[in-house]
């Protein structure tokens, strides 16, 4: 963040401050943890915790001020009123701090590019290819994990600096309106749709709402700018019409952009293919596990590409860039066994490409999936996780655990197919799969981060097992 006084602060969060403040901001948390000294603390208002509360707190471990609605509570916490800016909505306060932010990073370093990635599958993989790909050109912002909402994106912006070369966004959505939102803060030099798949169908109403808002980020994208896009989904495709600049593809020969050729895995599951770009072709075998990986290292060598960034270098990087984010396809070996943690998100397509990484990774041995409920499918959601059982069988599954509520019908659907089924609450999985486990085992854990397989993923790679 360029650093900023207190009342330019005020200003730019369209708040009020009381009288003039020169103290220096030189970055913005949302987390009173986070403080080193010289921090602006948005209070926001959490399901558990009242930001406005911890005001005091944030000022005497060295915020530069606190910027909040509920000046009342910041006050009684202890905060001096010349160091709180009001605001009606500090979220929304968050994004005018950090869409003014990157316009000043950008009018004093021109070379500065945003490149943003949404897709209802692979963004944070592929944002963390990103990050990997484009250090070459220099200093480096990306976000930790999926911080792509309407918090962690302005909060990732807003650790961009007149030195940065790069700033790498994930633009995450569950409504129509999230992405425009999003893009009006940060519009991107380059953005990248990945696919348009049954997430949040719950909540966007159909599968063509998904594929409208993902389209937002292609229309936010900066007049003259580069959009890449999955040649392969025909919802992505057709988002070329919406482009104001170049439109470059990935995934399919014939397209202009990237494709790869000659697709193969090996014993442990990592994609052997040939890089195929304008400029060259480059062989890669990546170190993310599962074929469905071969999209997003391409959707990542596109844009490097796009960069005039040399195919072999792009094939080096993927090459030796594993998961950077947790709980996404990290495979570990374990007391003989292999676990798949891809605990971190699911829905349909997701959990098809974990039981598929199952299904390579475990030839020849037993495979167990662990699997939670894919959240936020309304109407759909016993059909779709019907169908999940049905395509367990089909990958070769031998036992399932359901972990929680919501997977009735993929636990009745998959013993109707012939697969051993348990089921478990996330706090006492354990102690199901304890019993079950056994050396040779190839051990899949999937579900939405609301189901909690994550928690599992965590006790059984913490536990000696």
């Amino acid at each position: 963040m360029i650093p900023i006084s207190l009342q330019q602060a005020a200003d730019d969060a369209r708040g009020h401050l009381e009288g003039a403040s020169s103290v220096e901001v030189t970055g913005v948390v949302t987390d009173t943890r986070q403080i080193s000294g010289s921090e602006l603390f948005v209070a926001i208002k959490g399901e558990r915790v009242d930001g406005a509360t911890l005001a005091g707190s944030a000022i005497e471990a060295g915020a530069a001020g606190v910027l909040t609605s509920d000046l009342e509570s910041a006050l009684a916490s202890g905060a001096p009123r010349e160091r709180v800016i009001v605001v009606p909505d500090p979220v929304i306060a968050l994004g005018h701090l950090a869409r003014e932010s990157l316009r000043r990073a950008r009018a004093e370093n021109p070379a500065l590019k945003v490149v943003a990635v949404t897709g209802s599958v692979g963004k944070t993989t592929t944002k963390d290819l990103l990050a990997a790909l484009l250090a070459i050109r220099g200093p480096i912002i990306a976000p930790p994990g999926s911080f792509n909402n309407e918090i962690g994106l302005p909060l990732t912006v807003l650790r961009a600096g007149t030195d940065t070369a790069t700033l790498v966004l994930e633009m995450g959505a569950d409504k129509v309106g999230n992405i425009e939102y999003l893009t009006d803060i940060a519009p991107p030099d380059v953005s990248v749709v990945l696919a348009v798949a049954r997430a949040h169908l719950g909540e966007f109403g159909g599968i063509d709402n998904v594929a409208r808002a993902k389209s937002e980020l292609v229309s936010g994208t900066l007049p003259g700018g580069t959009v890449i896009l999955n040649g392969a989904d025909e919802r992505v495709r057709a988002m070329a019409d919406l482009a104001n600049g170049p439109v470059s593809f990935f995934g399919v020969h014939g397209l202009p952009g990237v494709y790869a050729a000659n697709v193969k895995l090996d014993d442990a599951g990592h994609a052997d293919f040939e890089l195929v770009t304008a400029r060259g072709r480059a062989h890669v075998t990546l170190k993310l596990v599962g074929e469905h990986h071969v999209a997003n290292a391409l959707a990542a060598a596109a844009v490097a590409d796009s960069f005039g960034i040399d195919p072999g270098y792009i094939a080096d990087v993927l090459g030796a860039t594993g998961p950077a984010s947790p709980h996404r396809m990290a495979v570990t070996e374990k007391s003989g066994m292999t676990i798949i943690d891809d605990s971190y998100n699911a829905n349909p397509e997701s959990m098809r490409a974990g039981l598929d990484a199952l299904d390579d990774l475990g030839e020849g041995r037993r495979r167990i999936a662990v699997l939670g409920a894919m959240l936020e499918l309304g109407e759909q959601s016993a059909a779709e996780h019907a169908a999940i059982g049905e395509y367990a069988a089909k990958s070769g599954v031998d036992v399932v655990v359901t972990i929680g509520p919501g997977t009735e019908a993929l636990a009745a659907s998959a013993k109707d197919n012939g697969i051993t089924v348990y089921s478990a609450e996330a706090d006492t999985a354990l102690d199901v799969l304890s019993p079950i486990m056994r050396e040779g085992d190839v051990i899949l854990l999937k579900g939405s981060n609301g189901s909690g397989v994550w928690r599992v993923a965590e006790t059984l790679l913490g536990e000696d097992c």
